[in-house]
């Protein structure tokens, strides 16, 4: 057995079965392994970013971490963004990174970079592994530390000398430390905040925006008069009709702080305190008011599931109804040209019970996010960390960790460009995933994003660069062009015809709603 085969071996054994690839030269054995070891599905990817992206995705489906297979600092650095994503979503990966072998690395050939200097910024844990013998035992540590609570990047730089080199075996995994419980002392602190009559909320994030922990903090607020707001953004939210809402804060600064305007404590649960996504000239940083003050329940690597429920009985609330939400449907519109809120409506009325959503509609998916909340129930996915190019893979990610469920896929078209290539992945694959671009021919963030920064009158050569047209982007021939059936939608009833039938197709099925 080499190096590579007891590493392979070592995550198979630790139920790690889903490598996510775009190996070269320096992973060869690696590549090899996955076949001579078995039981590790491998999906191609033709852009690093799409693999780290689905990696992602994987992750906050399958809730364990999938391995991501990329070629040297080159390779790390194209998947980068996806993996800054990862990491301010929590997601629990383990990257195993190529490298030259070891002697090789004096001659600074073409391809040699300080893989750790660019891995660092995104990697939780990260080691080097320096013979074959240390391979698997590495590769045990790796998955140790990517499945921590909540989840952490782990990077595994392995020399191509070490993955072909002799190994003894499979090493077996470290034990796992506990999820650290809240200390009762702060529960208590925490409850006489929200029996004190004064105007309190409380921010979520994390796995407390799941269904049975909505429906805690719904008790929670129901028995003690507070209010419940999420994070802007979300790796895994649960929602629909029967579970409780919760709204989450507005990315729009102006919109975000006369929502919090009036409180006079908030409460953190796994969140960090609400700030303005980046700076504007007059315009706060920071999104609660001066008076008010910020408390935590529990950190993002405390336990905060349990924080809540032992909350709920510290506050008397354990025999409080929670305030679920009704099934409620926006009006379905007429036949008309397609618009972001008439497109909102068509998704809302056409949600299929218990579908994953990836979500990167940028400024269209804000608008629908309120008509969402009283539709059939589904997983939403959000991209966390700003960074464009993660709808695509993660809805990937997801099709792969839940092969039995729909996903949704609602796409910016200026995003969706950064990943495009991950269509060919599902269609390689076969995956159930329908796609919807939102397909408003411009960067629309940015247009509203140069009027918050005080410019009003843009030039036309400042509008050229905002702007996806001169030629127009047609997303049903590239989707073609990598094996995905696609059509394209102008009107109402052409969106409502081709949603359906991308929902009842078992593939990958893309819409191109023109706007």
């Amino acid at each position: 057995m080499n190096g590579a085969q007891s590493l392979v071996q070592t995550f198979v054994d630790a139920d790690i079965d889903v490598c996510f690839a775009n190996p070269g030269t320096s992973e060869m054995h690696f590549v090899a392994a996955l076949d001579s070891v078995g039981g590790m599905r491998c999906v191609l990817g033709l852009f690093e970013g799409v693999v780290t992206g689905a990696a992602d995705g994987y992750a906050r489906m399958a809730e364990k971490p999938a391995v991501t297979l990329l070629h040297l600092g080159p390779g790390f650095g194209n998947g980068f963004a996806n993996l800054h994503n990862a990491r301010k979503a929590q997601t629990g990966m383990i990257n195993v990174v190529g490298e030259h072998a070891t002697y090789h690395l004096e001659h600074d050939a073409p391809l040699t970079a300080d893989i750790e200097g660019i891995a660092g910024p995104v990697s939780d844990w990260m080691r080097y592994s320096r013979s074959s013998d240390d391979i698997a035992a590495d590769g045990a540590a790796a998955v140790a530390a990517a499945s921590t609570h909540p989840g952490q990047i782990a990077t595994l730089i392995l020399p191509a000398n070490t993955a072909w080199g002799d190994a003894s075996g499979p090493a077996p995994m470290p034990e796992r430390a506990a999820t650290p419980r809240v200390p009762g002392e702060r529960i208590d602190e925490i409850a006489k905040i929200l029996k004190s009559g004064e105007p309190t909320a409380l921010i979520l994030a994390g796995n407390v925006v799941r269904e049975e922990s909505l429906a805690v903090a719904s008790q929670i607020c129901e028995a003690t008069g507070a209010s419940m707001f999420g994070s802007t953004s979300h790796a895994r939210l649960q929602r629909g009709a029967g579970r409780a809402p919760m709204q989450p804060l507005p990315f729009a600064v102006d919109l975000a702080v006369p929502i919090l305007k009036d409180f006079k404590n908030l409460i953190l649960v796994g969140a960090k305190p609400p700030v303005a996504f980046f700076a504007y000239p007059g315009k706060p940083s920071t999104l609660w008011p001066e008076d008010c003050e910020l408390h935590r329940l529990s950190e993002h690597d405390e336990d905060g599931v349990l924080a809540l429920e032992d909350l709920r009985t510290a506050v008397n609330a354990t025999s409080v109804s929670p305030i679920l939400h009704a099934s409620v449907l926006p009006d379905m519109p007429g036949d008309e040209t397609l618009s972001v809120d008439n497109v909102s409506r068509v998704i809302a009325n056409h949600l299929p019970e218990n579908v994953i959503v990836a979500e990167e509609a940028i400024t269209s998916g804000r608008a629908m996010h309120h008509m969402m909340v009283g539709a059939a129930q589904h997983d939403w996915l959000q991209i966390c960390g700003g960074a464009i190019g993660d709808g695509i893979p993660l809805a990937i990610g997801a099709a792969v960790a839940c092969p039995d469920r729909k996903v949704l896929a609602l796409q910016a078209d200026g995003s969706g460009m950064y990943t495009i290539q991950g269509l060919w992945t599902q269609a390689r694959e076969n995956l159930d995933i329908t796609t919807i671009v939102f397909s408003n021919r411009a960067y629309q963030i940015l247009k509203g994003e140069l009027k918050n920064v005080g410019v009003d009158s843009p030039a036309q050569s400042t509008i050229d660069m905002l702007e996806l047209n001169r030629p127009d982007i047609d997303w049903v021939k590239i989707a073609q062009g990598q094996g995905v059936e696609a059509a394209r939608a102008t009107t109402v009833t052409e969106l409502v015809r081709e949603m359906k039938r991308g929902l009842a197709s078992e593939g990958p099925y893309l819409i191109e709603a023109v706007m």
